[in-house]
């Protein structure tokens, strides 16, 4: 089940910073996107609760999920990168985990492991010195 998240974000934009000439100076193509994660009405209780533990780094004070994006040189191509990264790590933070199934070790196993321990074992007791009483 993939959730969109794209109506209810919120943008806000800024200069980016770095190289870029007089370019940097006077766009602002920084896009920042914020979603209020309480307010939603595309996720139930129990996936709100999930989301603030799993997104716990990236929710604000005020409850709102942050993400910024200042790599593409226009402002269009940096709000579509925000709200691929926001889905992203929403839907990827809302799939359940998957559950371990412990499995058996195999009796050869055991037994090979306990064959190459009589091994090292008499290889071992072959390295100590004699000693007259054993003659």
């Amino acid at each position: 089940m993939k959730i969109d998240i794209s109506s209810e974000i919120i943008f806000k934009t800024a200069r980016s910073g770095g190289k870029g000439g007089q370019n940097v100076n006077k766009v602002e193509t920084m896009v920042e996107g914020r979603w209020l994660v309480d307010a939603s009405d595309l996720v139930t209780e129990q996936q709100k609760q999930l989301l603030a533990e799993k997104l716990s780094n990236r929710i604000t004070t005020d409850g709102f999920f942050l993400v910024k994006s200042q790599t593409e040189r226009t402002q269009m191509g940096n709000k579509e990168s925000v709200i691929e990264k926001m889905n992203a790590l929403v839907n990827h933070a809302l799939q359940p985990k998957k559950i371990r199934i412990a499995t058996k070790i195999p009796k050869g196993v055991k037994e090979r492991r306990l064959e190459n321990k009589k091994l090292q074992s008499s290889l071992k007791e072959g390295r100590k010195k004699l000693k007259r009483e054993d003659y």
